[in-house]
């Protein structure tokens, strides 16, 4: 098994060497990865939404607890079926749930990720949208590179500053396309989200495809 200061190394590699991806190209095999499992993807999404909305409703004082201990695995749970769809392998609804394989890992990436970019929002906002963007692969980096959730942030933070304004393009067309899901009623956020999960996942393999290859 290839040792974390492997991976390190060899994403310190990638950095300096460079690379640069097409947005197009990731959206659209998103929305084929989609379309290879759109019923299961669909009812994920409504099962996540059914919980967020359970707890809204008798525990709304707590509904924080499930932003924190339920959301993160829950949608991890798109990466590692976009995983199976990406090798070729069939997938079956449970699959959706082992997320929670990488509970602890996950859950400290959701909180001390969203510590730190409020607490960059508070100071100047400005380093707050910066960590935003840099951390979208850090639950990716803990599941497929092995890290911590420390040096998964980091090797996220670091990997995505190469090209950040790119990725801050990307986070917006993420945004702009999960809003056009609300303004259809919220209809439209069963596919919009499995699609935009399954976009970074493409995006973060598509990048890493050498760095991690084993």
């Amino acid at each position: 098994m290839t040792s974390t200061n492997t991976n390190q190394e060899r994403l310190a590699a990638l950095r300096e060497k460079g690379y640069d991806f097409d947005l197009d190209l990731v959206f659209r095999k998103s929305w084929e990865m989609f379309l290879k499992q759109p019923l299961f993807s669909m009812a994920f999404t409504l099962l996540i939404f059914s919980l967020q909305l359970l707890a809204l409703v008798y525990l709304d004082k707590f509904l924080f607890l499930f932003g924190l201990l339920l959301a993160p695995p829950l949608y991890s749970g798109f990466y590692l079926v976009a995983f199976k769809i990406s090798a070729g392998k069939p997938v079956v609804y449970p699959d959706f749930f082992k997320g929670f394989t990488y509970y602890f890992p996950t859950v400290l990436i959701w909180l001390v990720g969203q510590v730190l970019v409020s607490l960059g929002i508070f100071a100047f906002i400005i380093p707050g949208v910066y960590l935003a963007v840099a951390y979208n692969f850090a639950v990716l980096m803990a599941i497929f590179g092995g890290f911590d959730y420390w040096s998964a942030l980091e090797e996220s933070r670091k990997l995505i500053t190469v090209r950040w304004w790119k990725f801050f393009v990307y986070t917006l067309l993420v945004l702009l396309i999960n809003l056009g899901g609300i303004l259809t009623f919220g209809v439209g956020l069963l596919v919009s989200v499995p699609v935009t999960f399954y976009s970074t996942y493409i995006l973060f393999e598509q990048l890493t495809r050498e760095a991690l290859a084993e």
